[in-house]
């Protein structure tokens, strides 16, 4: 009799102990389903940010991860925002490249747009009303694609070298087209980075680490407004 009883409590407390696994694994598994659904969600609002640039949006000469806009995506990762950053600069690219190569990368969403182009006009001595015409035309294909794009500029200067009216001249155009075209506007993406020779690479013309870190620091003063 006590044997059948010992057995019997034994059973039960087996019983009990599966029923107790089965309920632990049953949470964890609502959990992680949960957690998942969470997850896909937020990537479902991610929206997408595009800067669409020449080698200093590249990073030429540095590791991708070094390059600004690699460092605004972890000043937007750090505040949680549920934007993605997409680096789609291309070293020497002037604006007539450009204009030619914004149709494929359009064929994904955009809900950002970061224009820098047209160093490699000025550095080329390119006529300004051609610079202006291509960024234009850049800006037109993009807003037709996606009408409530927003936009950013990047505004770029030259030495005085390349002659002061042309310097002049190619300085003012972009702000020109930031404000036709109702553009947030960094004024200078240099700004505090050229001319300083400890800033930039041998070549004198692309930024180093340290430099890259002032143009995120240039861009997201007028970003974080947009976002």
């Amino acid at each position: 009799m006590l044997k059948n009883i010992i057995y019997a409590w034994l059973f039960s407390v087996l019983v009990l102990a599966g029923c107790n696994s089965d309920s632990k694994n049953q949470a964890q598994e609502t959990t992680t389903a949960a957690e998942k659904i969470v997850e896909e969600n937020k990537i479902a609002e991610m929206k997408t940010i595009l800067f669409f640039g020449n080698s200093l949006t590249a990073g030429y000469g540095l590791d991708p991860s070094e390059a600004f806009p690699a460092l605004i995506q972890q000043k937007i990762d750090s505040l949680n925002l549920l934007y993605k950053v997409i680096n789609a600069g291309l070293s020497g690219e002037t604006t007539a490249g450009g204009k030619n190569r914004i149709d494929w990368l359009l064929r994904q969403k955009i809900d950002v747009f970061v224009l820098e182009l047209g160093a490699n006009d000025g550095l080329r001595g390119i006529p300004v009303t051609e610079t202006a015409r291509n960024l234009q035309i850049i800006v037109d294909k993009v807003k037709a694609k996606y009408p409530d794009v927003k936009l950013v500029l990047a505004g770029m200067e030259i030495p005085p070298n390349m002659g002061g009216k042309y310097a002049a001249e190619f300085r003012l155009i972009f702000r020109q087209i930031a404000e036709k075209n109702n553009m947030a506007f960094v004024p200078f993406l240099l700004e505090g980075v050229g001319g300083m020779r400890e800033l930039n690479q041998g070549d004198g013309i692309h930024p180093t680490e340290k430099g890259h870190r002032i143009l995120a620091k240039n861009v997201w003063e007028v970003l974080e407004e947009v976002l």
